[in-house]
């Protein structure tokens, strides 16, 4: 089948948005490694691998501090993060660049991280049906079931890659089985995954728009063959409540992005959470002690890993008007970085913010955000981890790192792209 030929206006396209994708490139390199914009160099190499030290340098420079960014603040100051969070003067979208941005020749849509209310409201309250505690509790059955069979599989390798062997393949199960997705190829919906979540730092280069062109269009074409199929045979998942809900409630150009993110956010969130999780347990072995005996502190884990060390690390809020965030004033327009996974280490709501402790009291940290956009999907990333953090200590006691596990290059997403381990 031969392709047709791109006319003028996507060759326009596209040119508009390499030139800005590689402009946006070599500012960011002139602010990290010349003006050493810390906020920049958490996405730079090598400082990315351990961003941490950065976030104390932004705390230094106050609650709300400049960036080399113009009309950029950034704070890692939980009592400022949350609060612009739950303010309704706040967004996360400009009203006066709606349909003016340069974009791409393909657009990635996030679906309701981009969305603010009505749009977003009226989106949410179709996903949330899926994420009940009556559907929380028929999930932890076949949770437990899906983590054993991992575990097998980890036990007969003696040696392995908790990412490759569990910390991906558990989500990808559930959120599969949850939205409706039959046979998921877990190394496939791995790479989709992975590449998308790229995306949540902007695309910087040619290749990794390929790639995370290439898993959109994937996706798109499987959820649109799915819903299809669905209007046919209804059954009980989430792809089948999508496809009989009307337009009043989300309309049919809405509901693939809405299924992409579900799919994206519930693998980018538990992999990573299990995932760093287990690194910080392997790094503080009087820690991994207190679980193996006690394997009832799981959920213990959870919370001080989320804290401790977030899956997603940055959130961001446009003021829609002036506001006051504790004596720092927010001018109406300018765009402010919430560092939540720096809000997890404030000294002022936290004693010893910097070690890992999982009998710490959970404590009110972001990891999940707040206010309107939190994570619909929270209760289920919880469960995941927990049952996968219970069942390695009960059945892997003796568990020890078998090398090094290299922090993936992302900026918003925080994990380890492998995580070698030994039984």
């Amino acid at each position: 089948m031969v392709k047709p030929a791109l006319d003028g206006a996507a060759i326009t396209r596209g040119a508009a948005f390499a030139q800005r994708m590689y402009t946006e490139r070599a500012g960011q390199l002139f602010a990290g490694y010349v003006l050493r914009d810390p906020l920049v160099r958490t996405g730079l190499r090598p400082w990315s691998s351990d961003p941490y030290p950065l976030y104390e340098q932004i705390r230094a420079r106050g609650p709300l501090s400049k960036t080399s960014i113009p009309g950029v603040r950034v704070s890692m100051d939980h009592a400022i993060c949350k609060q612009v969070l739950k303010s309704r003067d706040t967004g996360v979208t400009d009203p006066s660049q709606t349909g003016t941005s340069v974009r791409g020749p393909q657009e990635i849509d996030l679906s309701l991280l981009q969305l603010d209310p009505p749009d977003h409201t009226r989106i949410r309250r179709v996903a949330a049906p899926a994420f009940t505690p009556r559907r929380m509790a028929a999930y932890e059955t076949s949770i437990e079931k899906v983590v054993h069979q991992l575990l097998d599989d980890a036990e007969r390798q003696g040696t392995f890659d908790l990412q490759r062997t569990l910390s991906a393949p558990l989500p990808i199960a559930v959120i599969s089985d949850l939205l409706g997705v039959p046979d998921a190829d877990t190394d496939t919906f791995t790479r989709y995954g992975t590449a998308l979540g790229s995306a949540l730092d902007g695309i910087s280069s040619i290749r990794q728009a390929r790639r995370v062109f290439a898993a959109r269009d994937a996706l798109e074409d499987m959820f649109a063959r799915l819903i299809e199929e669905r209007q046919r045979d209804p059954r009980d998942d989430m792809l089948t409540l999508l496809s009989q809900a009307d337009e009043g409630q989300i309309s049919a150009k809405e509901i693939l992005p809405l299924c992409q993110l579900l799919l994206v956010a519930g693998f980018e969130t538990t992999v990573n959470l299990i995932g760093n999780a287990v690194y910080q347990l392997m790094a503080n072995p009087q820690q991994w002690q207190l679980l193996v005996e006690d394997p009832n502190l799981a959920e213990g884990v959870v919370e001080e890993t989320l804290r401790f060390d977030a899956p997603v690390q940055f959130s961001s809020r446009r003021a829609n008007a002036d506001l006051d965030l504790g004596g720092a004033v927010l001018k109406e327009g300018r765009w402010v970085v919430l560092g939540l996974a720096g809000a997890g280490r404030d000294p002022q709501v936290w004693d010893r913010p910097h070690e890992f402790d999982i009998t710490r009291e959970p404590g009110d940290h972001l990891a999940f955000s707040s206010g309107i956009h939190y994570c619909v999907g929270a209760p289920l990333a919880r469960l995941e981890a927990t049952i996968a953090l219970r069942a390695i200590a009960q059945r892997l006691p003796t568990l020890h790192r078998a090398g090094k596990a290299p922090v993936r290059p992302t900026r918003t997403i925080h994990g380890r792209s492998k995580i070698p381990l030994a039984v």
